[in-house]
C-alpha cells in the first residue's frame, strides 16, 4: 500500500460521521475511490456519536472485523456500531454481512457498490428486527445514494431500540443478576428431557439467575461443534437480543472446544451444567473443608480446557539464565494449578484425619450414627431442625446444604442417637465435585442407619430414588440398613398419596411424612429406632 493511500486511510478514521447520516458522501466518495484504487473490500465502524471506531482493510471478497467484546451500548440490545463497507465485485448485502450483522448485534450494516469510475453507485443497508418477519430477523432499507440520503439515521435506530424495548417482557430486570436464556439439546424422550430441563431451571435459580427464556431442542444426533444447529442458534441469539440475556445456560457438559464456538459464534457468555453446579457449590460452601473441595473440583474442571488461543500464552517466558527455551504461559498456568491441587489435596488429607478423630471420639461414646441422605430440596435439612429443634439453614433451593451438620436426638423410648445432614445428590452429578466431596461423604460410611428423604410431592421422584440409590452403590453404601422416608405429603391429594408410595406397581417400603408436621413423625421414630437397634444388636 502506497504512502498517500495509508494517509487517505488515517485521514477517514480521524474524521466523524455526520449522526443524521448513515455514512456521510465525502466519506462515502473516498472510501470508494480507495477501494476501488486498491481492488480491496474497506470497512469503516461508526459509533452512533459519529467517532470513527476502526477502519478496516480486507481483501476482494471481505473483511476481518476485530474483536468488539469491550464495544456495548446500555442493556446489551445493540452494540451502537455500524458497519459501512465497499463491494469492489458489486455483490448486493451476502449471507456473511447479515450473518455479521444479526452475532455481532449492529445497528446496522451497509453496503457501498462502486461504478466502473470509482464513484459510489448506492447505498444498500439492513437493520436487525425485534421479532420474526417472513421467517427473517432482519429488514432492509431501500437503495440510496450517499448524497441523496433522506430521513435521520439517528432517529432511525432510537426507534429501532425503543421497538427492542416494546418487545421485551414487562418484568423488571435486576441489573445486577445474570440474565440467561436455558438450552437444552438431547437424543432423550421428550417427558425425560422436560424434567431434565426443569431441574437446570431449579438449579439456576439456586443460584439466583434470572431466567428470561427456556430452549428445549430434540435431536437424532448433536452437533459436535455447536451443540444444536445454525438455525436454532439464530433464534436464541435473536431471543437474547429482544430480552437483554447475558448468558446462555447449557443442560449438556461442554468441551472447551464447543464452549469457544457457541461464545464466538452468539457473542454471549456461555457455561454448562457443571460450571453452574459449581457455582452453585462455591456461593454455599461455608466450612473451610468445603471451600477446600469446592475449589479442587473448580480447578479439577479449569485444568483440561486451558486454551491457548490467546497469542499471550504462547510467549515464552524464559530469560537470560534460564536453561532451555523456558516454559509457555500456558505450561506456567497448568503447573501453578496442578501446584495448587497438590496443596489441596494435603490440606483436605488433614481434614479428613480430624474428620475420623471426631468420629472415634463419637464411637468411644457408643452413640449411634443416622444418616440423612437423599436428592437435593428434597427437605432433609427440614427434617433435623424438626427432629432436634435446630436452625440449620433450610432453603426451597438446590443444594442449600453442603456441610455436613451433626446432632443428637433423643427417642421416645429414651434412646440417644447422632442425626447427620449431608449434602444431596443430584443426576450427573460432576465427578470431580463427587471425588472432591469423598471425605464429607465418609462420614456416611460410619452410619448405623441410613434415612433416604424422598420428595414425593416431585412428579421426578422415582427417577431421582433411582439416581441417590445408584451413588449408594457407587460409594459402596449399599450395605447399610436404609430407611424410606417419603417427606412433602402435606403437598399431595389424599387421592395422590397411595400412588406415590408405589413404583411399577409395587408397594415401597417406608415411612410417610411431611417435615414441617411433627404430628406424622411417630411412624418414623418408632421404625428408626427398631432398625437401629437391629443394627447394633440390642
Amino acid at each position: 500500500m502506497k504512502k498517500h493511500q495509508l494517509k487517505i486511510l488515517e485521514r477517514i478514521g480521524s474524521r466523524k460521521a455526520p449522526r443524521e447520516y448513515v455514512i456521510g458522501p465525502e466519506m462515502a466518495r473516498t472510501i470508494c475511490e480507495l477501494s476501488f484504487d486498491l481492488n480491496r473490500q474497506i470497512g469503516v465502524l461508526i459509533h452512533r456519536s459519529g467517532k470513527i471506531e476502526h477502519v478496516i482493510v480486507g481483501d476482494h471478497s471481505g473483511l476481518m472485523i476485530p474483536a468488539l467484546s469491550q464495544i456495548r451500548t446500555a442493556g446489551g440490545r445493540l452494540r451502537g456500531l455500524r458497519l459501512v463497507h465497499t463491494h469492489p465485485g458489486g455483490e448486493d448485502l451476502t449471507d456473511d454481512d447479515l450473518m455479521d450483522l444479526l452475532f455481532l448485534r449492529l445497528d446496522l450494516i451497509s453496503v457501498l457498490k462502486i461504478t466502473d469510475d470509482g464513484l459510489p453507485e448506492r447505498l444498500y443497508s439492513a437493520h436487525l428486527l425485534p421479532y420474526s418477519e417472513a421467517g427473517r430477523m432482519w429488514s432492509f432499507l431501500e437503495p440510496v445514494h450517499p448524497a441523496r440520503q433522506e430521513g435521520d439515521f439517528d432517529n432511525l435506530v432510537r426507534a429501532l431500540e425503543a421497538e427492542f424495548i416494546r418487545h421485551r417482557p414487562t418484568a423488571q430486570i435486576d441489573e445486577e443478576k445474570d440474565r440467561a436464556i436455558l438450552v437444552s439439546v438431547t437424543t432423550e424422550p421428550r417427558q425425560q428431557a422436560a424434567e431434565s430441563l426443569a431441574e437446570l431451571r431449579e438449579l439456576s435459580r439456586s443460584d439466583d439467575i434470572l431466567i428470561l427464556d427456556e430452549v428445549l431442542q430434540r435431536r437424532t444426533r448433536i452437533n459436535p461443534r455447536f451443540i444444536l444447529g445454525k438455525g436454532k442458534l439464530t433464534e436464541i441469539v435473536i431471543a437474547a437480543l429482544r430480552l437483554d440475556a447475558n448468558l446462555l445456560i447449557f443442560n449438556q457438559e461442554l468441551n472447551p472446544s464447543q464452549i469457544r464456538s457457541i461464545t464466538d459464534f452468539t457473542d454471549l457468555r456461555v457455561i454448562d451444567r457443571t460450571q453452574l453446579i459449581l457455582d452453585i457449590f462455591a456461593h454455599r460452601a461455608m466450612s473451610r473443608e468445603g471451600k477446600l473441595q469446592v475449589e479442587m473440583a473448580q480447578l479439577k474442571y479449569m485444568l483440561p480446557r486451558l486454551s491457548s488461543r490467546d497469542d499471550a500464552l504462547s510467549r515464552l517466558t524464559g530469560g537470560i539464565g534460564a536453561r532451555g527455551p523456558g516454559e509457555t504461559k500456558l505450561e506456567i498456568d497448568r503447573r501453578r494449578i496442578n501446584d495448587r491441587l497438590a496443596r489441596l489435596a494435603k490440606e483436605l488429607e488433614e481434614v479428613a484425619r480430624e474428620r475420623y478423630r471426631r468420629r472415634a471420639r463419637r464411637r468411644r461414646k457408643e452413640l449411634p450414627v443416622i444418616s440423612l441422605v437423599g436428592y437435593t430440596n428434597a427437605g432433609k435439612s427440614t427434617l433435623l431442625n424438626s427432629l432436634t429443634d435446630s436452625e440449620i439453614i433450610a432453603e426451597d433451593k438446590l443444594f442449600a446444604t453442603l456441610d455436613p451438620t451433626s446432632r443428637r436426638l433423643r427417642f421416645p423410648q429414651e434412646m440417644e442417637v447422632i442425626i447427620t445432614d449431608t449434602v444431596g445428590f443430584i443426576n450427573e452429578l460432576p465427578k470431580d465435585l463427587l471425588q472432591a466431596f469423598k471425605a464429607t461423604l465418609e462420614e456416611l460410611a460410619e452410619a448405623d442407619l441410613l434415612v433416604h428423604v424422598i420428595d414425593v410431592s416431585n412428579p421426578a421422584h422415582p427417577a431421582q430414588v433411582q439416581v441417590v440409590e445408584s451413588l449408594l452403590r457407587e460409594l459402596e453404601l449399599d450395605r447399610i440398613p436404609c430407611l424410606k422416608v417419603f417427606n412433602k405429603i402435606d403437598l399431595l391429594g389424599d387421592d395422590l398419596r397411595e400412588l406415590s408410595y408405589r413404583e411399577n406397581g409395587r408397594e415401597l417400603d417406608g415411612v410417610a411424612i411431611s417435615a414441617l408436621d411433627r404430628e406424622t413423625f411417630a411412624p418414623l421414630l418408632e421404625r428408626a429406632q427398631q432398625m437401629i437397634r437391629k443394627a447394633i444388636g440390642i
